[in-house]
């Protein structure tokens, strides 16, 4: 069985589907903080299969324990954690306590419980300011916000703990910009507040539930003076995930960038989305938020080589939605 932790979140109920289609059995952890309860009859009545779910959270040691005592946990999926940049810079004391903290109590409760392979969700943002583009997995790390940090200090964790022991697995996947949706439409990304990412942000627009777009700065070294950014279908990147588990037998620490290898500014995204859903977005140009970056994108040649896995679904598909 695999526990999948925030499982009924944006990425992590997209993984729960391919990972329930490829006979895995799925144990979910969530506080719902930002996901829904009902996220679970959908996951289901996509697989036709059933999702076992526990409401609680990555920082509460005793339930941690009990969860690996009562089931046969064969490795963890790290998917809990807060995401926003924006909001990490007002907060940041939030970020280190759920995203460090909570890591640190699942890991302990892994120690304890002999359970020895995890695979986790980290983000190019821990590469920081770009030393040369496309980032490979060698680039240094040095991010400029509170969440690239928290990403970062899981990492070490993570590195430390297979270094002094030998038989443990871990994996760490850098994403790039997830967009898009399950085929079905009957799941996809939908925070409780106003959304900090854009897609969301765009199908909100588009649903005539909030009245423009910001756009956060016109005003950078880009084609269009948009922030660029490497935009990879969700599907892809749960796919690369189920990749990944079978790479688990490699005990030690591993790093793969997951991303198309393509940078899109944020005017070329709005373009395919007006594009593929015959629509037109209103926008309203803002300054820029702190803590982003002008412009990235991945280079994911070594994910291709070891987990033989690459982005395959197009811009437009990504933009497309499923009514």
């Amino acid at each position: 069985m695999l526990l999948v932790t925030g499982g009924l979140g944006y990425i992590g109920s997209h993984f729960a589907v391919v990972a329930l289609q490829a006979g895995y059995e799925v144990l979910v952890l969530d506080n719902l903080s930002n996901s829904h309860a009902n996220v679970k009859e959908k996951v289901e009545k996509i697989t036709q299969k059933s999702l076992d779910f526990i409401e609680g959270d990555i920082r509460d040691e005793e339930l941690l324990d009990d969860i690996f005592k009562q089931y046969s946990i064969e490795a963890v999926i790290h998917f809990a954690g807060l995401k926003a940049v924006a909001e990490s810079v007002a907060k940041p004391l939030l970020y280190y306590d759920n995203n460090v903290s909570g890591s640190l109590s699942l890991l302990k409760a892994m120690q304890n419980n002999k359970v020895n392979k995890i695979i986790f969700s980290s983000s190019a943002t821990v590469y920081g300011e770009p030393k040369y583009l496309p980032y490979d997995e060698q680039h240094p790390t040095n991010p400029i916000n509170p969440y690239g940090y928290t990403k970062l200090h899981v990492e070490h964790m993570l590195r430390d703990i297979c270094t002094a022991d030998n038989a443990f697995a871990a994996i760490t996947l850098r994403y790039f910009n997830p967009i898009g949706a399950h085929p079905s439409g009957l799941i996809g990304e939908n925070p409780k507040d106003i959304p900090n990412n854009l897609m969301p942000y765009l199908i909100k627009v588009a649903n005539s539930e909030l009245p423009y777009l910001q756009v956060f700065g016109d005003d950078y070294e880009t084609r269009d003076g948009t922030g660029e950014r490497d935009y990879i279908n969700v599907m892809d990147l749960v796919e690369g995930h189920l990749s990944a588990i079978n790479y688990l037998v490699n005990a030690g620490f591993h790093v793969f960038n997951l991303g198309t290898g393509k940078g899109t500014t944020v005017l070329e995204l709005v373009s395919a989305f007006e594009t593929a859903n015959n629509i037109v977005i209103e926008k309203k140009i803002k300054s820029r938020r702190e803590g982003d970056l002008a412009k990235f994108w991945a280079k994911a040649d070594l994910a291709k080589k070891e987990l033989h896995w690459e982005a395959t679904t197009s811009l437009l598909d990504s933009c497309r939605i499923v009514q």
